[in-house]
Formats: C-alpha cells, sequence, structure tokens
C-alpha cells in the first residue's frame, strides 16, 4: 500500500497521540522513525481527512502554559520603590538637620485623637516621620522592596497611590480604634499596605487559573506570616501594621477586580500626581 506523509519531526508522544485520534475515526495510517523524529502516514485518499482532524484535536487540545509556585511572581524589574525609600531618608536628614525635631513630630504624627478632630493630614504625614535611624532603615528595605513590586503590577504612578493611600487609611483606622492617648510615626503602615496589596493581587490571579483555585489563598497566608513575623516587636504599633495590611488588600482587591492590566502612562501619570498632590496638601496641613 502507497502511503503519503502528512506530520514529520514529531516526538514519540505526539505520534502515538495524533495516531489514536485517527484510529478513532477509522483511518489506517503508519508511524515511521526517522533521524529528526517520526512521521505520520496514511493512505493519499484519507490524507485531507486525516490532516483535518489532527488540526482540530490541537486546537481543542491547546498546552496549558505552566505557572510558577512561587507566592510572588512575575514582577518586572521596576525600581519605583527605591526613589520613595530615597524620599524617606531625604525627609528624615531634613527633620534631623535642618528642622525643629520636636516640632515636625508634634505637628505631623499620626495622633489618633488630633486625626479624630479634623487633622487628617497627620495620617498622611506620619508615614514620611521615623524615630531613628533604625526605624527609618527598616522602613526604606521594606519600601524598596515592596514597593517596587507593587508599581511593577500596577505601574509607577497607581502603584504609589494604591500605597500611599493603604497607608493614610490605615493610620485613620488606627486613630479609630485608639480615639484618644496614642501617636505613631513611620513608613511601615504603608509598608504593610504594600504586603496587604501583592496579597490579594496574587489570590485573585490564581483564582482566576483553572486548577489553582484550592491554593488561591496561599499568597494571603504567606502575607499574613509576614505581618506576624515583621510587624510584632516590642515597639512595633501592631494595630497600625494590621490596619494597613487589611487597607491594602482591600484597595489591591477591588483594582484587582476590576482593572485587568497595567493602565496607560497618562493614567499612571496623572495618578502620581494626585499622590504628589495629597502628600503636599498634607504637610501644608498644619500651616
Amino acid at each position: 500500500m502507497v502511503m503519503v506523509t502528512i506530520f514529520n519531526s514529531l516526538s514519540k508522544e505526539e505520534v502515538e497521540t495524533f495516531g489514536l485520534v485517527l484510529l478513532s475515526h477509522g483511518i489506517v495510517h503508519q508511524a515511521v522513525r526517522r533521524e529528526n523524529g517520526w512521521e505520520l502516514r496514511t493512505d493519499p485518499s484519507t490524507a485531507a481527512e486525516a490532516e483535518r482532524l489532527i488540526h482540530q484535536y490541537q486546537e481543542e487540545n491547546l498546552p496549558v502554559p505552566t505557572v510558577s509556585e512561587d507566592i510572588y511572581y512575575d514582577y518586572k524589574g521596576s525600581t519605583a520603590g527605591v526613589w520613595g525609600a530615597l524620599l524617606l531618608a531625604l525627609v528624615h536628614v531634613y527633620v534631623y538637620i535642618m528642622a525643629d525635631t520636636y516640632f515636625v513630630k508634634s505637628a505631623f504624627a499620626a495622633s489618633a485623637g488630633r486625626i479624630l478632630d479634623g487633622e487628617w493630614y497627620r495620617a498622611a504625614t506620619a508615614l514620611l516621620l521615623h524615630a531613628d535611624l533604625v526605624h527609618l532603615l527598616g522602613n526604606m528595605v521594606g519600601i524598596a522592596l515592596l514597593g517596587s513590586a507593587v508599581c511593577s503590577v500596577m505601574g509607577w504612578g497607581v502603584g504609589w497611590l494604591t500605597i500611599v493611600s493603604s497607608g493614610i487609611a490605615g493610620n485613620v483606622l488606627n486613630a479609630v480604634v485608639y480615639t484618644a492617648g496614642h501617636s505613631s510615626i513611620g513608613a511601615s503602615t504603608a509598608v504593610f499596605g504594600a504586603l496587604g496589596i501583592l496579597s490579594a493581587w496574587q489570590v485573585l490571579r490564581r483564582t482566576r487559573q483553572a486548577g489553582r483555585r484550592l491554593k488561591a489563598l496561599l499568597p494571603l497566608g504567606a502575607g499574613l506570616a509576614l505581618l506576624g513575623f515583621m510587624g510584632s516587636s516590642v515597639h512595633t504599633d501592631v494595630l497600625a501594621h494590621l490596619f494597613g495590611f487589611l487597607s491594602g488588600i482591600t484597595i489591591g482587591g477591588l483594582y484587582g477586580a476590576t482593572v485587568k492590566n497595567i493602565l496607560d502612562v497618562k493614567i499612571q501619570a496623572a495618578a502620581l500626581m494626585l499622590t504628589v498632590i495629597i502628600l503636599l496638601r498634607a504637610w501644608m496641613g498644619a500651616y
């Protein structure tokens, strides 16, 4: 019987699979091994139908892309968090060298009673103040790493807007709980806000992937573990960290549920400008 080749350079798995497709439709075929792989042959009278059936099978059984099992992945090489860390350093140097440290902390710290009395700006200004060099360096590392990760998945403008918003929201919620007699400073509320944003983004991403829904809550669990590991020392404002994290989850979840791709550069620029305006307006709040 004369046979014609319909496919060549196939792997053993491919030739076996295609052979089963043809057999299921009663088409006689022949597999021949060559130096560059396997050939699949059929009778000339059934060649066209055999090709059609195999192409149809391929279209209906596209390979599922493998996905990394890492908790945080697909973050492009953004360095936006480094710029945020440098801003924290510049503010710290200015406050301790050029300004009245006592006045600045008194006027701009996140005082629960003052915030509830209407001095909303304190929820934002407190994010840029730090007690000492150790406090500053810890938050610089956190914002450099997590800030860069958030901006890599949301964009450099929207990323910073969500981070700052989660930090402000965390400080406000903290003030609501304490009502009075509590004051705090530091970017850690925003750092944990960024952690919450990333956790929510990963949960939503995994939920959309077939076969991975049972693992969707792993990033949230990892985020809570980091919250406990990084934010529970003796001198840490645990509630501020928790509220920052929860605010980040809420903001990141809302963003991830409504926006599927990174927004264009005009929106990024507008979001960054709005972030700058919020911070500048906050610093002007005491005057």
